[in-house]
């Protein structure tokens, strides 16, 4: 059993995952996100006595903090019991590509360098200009957008999309062109420094 959940996996396997939680949310008349779980959490902190944008019913969001819970548990367990120890499995171009920007090819199964880069995310890469930029510059980023567009890309993608809503389509679309500058244009320089 431990070989199977080991090894990756056909990605419409997912797919079909996806597909069926949207399908039981729609049924429950309710909406997938993660980062409305800050807010949740923040609710629950007490910051609806200082600010009326967290004045809401968290009880009511208690099955996507459950959501969000399984996520890091599963993630945990993916990482510290079930992982491959093939190394991840990148195209020639794409190694090739993260080398002309300064980042090596993944590192050997079942180090945290397997999945991300040690060049950003190094605990000796904390404190340098890089990264305060990749880090605290990036996470104010994301969590100023997210808010700004009402939502994540998983609430938008997912959620929003399977919802025909056009304000997540026009989300979306900008999320792709955000990330192709960002890999193409942005994080080359971020890199040189």
């Amino acid at each position: 059993m431990l070989d199977v959940l080991s090894q990756p996996w056909h990605w419409s396997v997912s797919g079909l995952a996806i597909a069926t939680v949207m399908f039981l949310l729609l049924y429950a008349g309710k909406e997938f996100g993660v980062s409305s779980n800050l807010r949740t959490m923040c609710t629950i902190a007490g910051a609806g006595k200082r600010y009326d944008f967290f004045d809401i019913d968290w009880r009511a969001q208690r099955w996507n903090l459950l959501f969000v819970a399984g996520s890091v548990i599963g993630g945990f367990l993916a990482f510290y019991f079930f992982s491959s120890p093939e190394p991840v499995q990148l195209s020639g171009e794409t190694v090739d590509y993260l080398q002309s920007v300064g980042i090596a090819a993944p590192g050997p199964a079942g180090t945290p360098w397997s999945y991300v880069p040690r060049e950003l995310f190094a605990a000796e890469e904390i404190f340098t200009l890089r990264g305060f930029i990749v880090l605290v510059i990036g996470g104010f980023l994301i969590g100023f957008g997210t808010r700004w567009a009402g939502g994540c890309t998983s609430g938008h993608a997912i959620s929003g999309l399977s919802n025909l809503q056009l304000p997540s389509l026009v989300a979306v679309i900008g999320f792709f062109i955000g990330g192709l500058l960002m890999s193409w244009l942005i994080l080359p320089l971020i890199l040189q420094f």
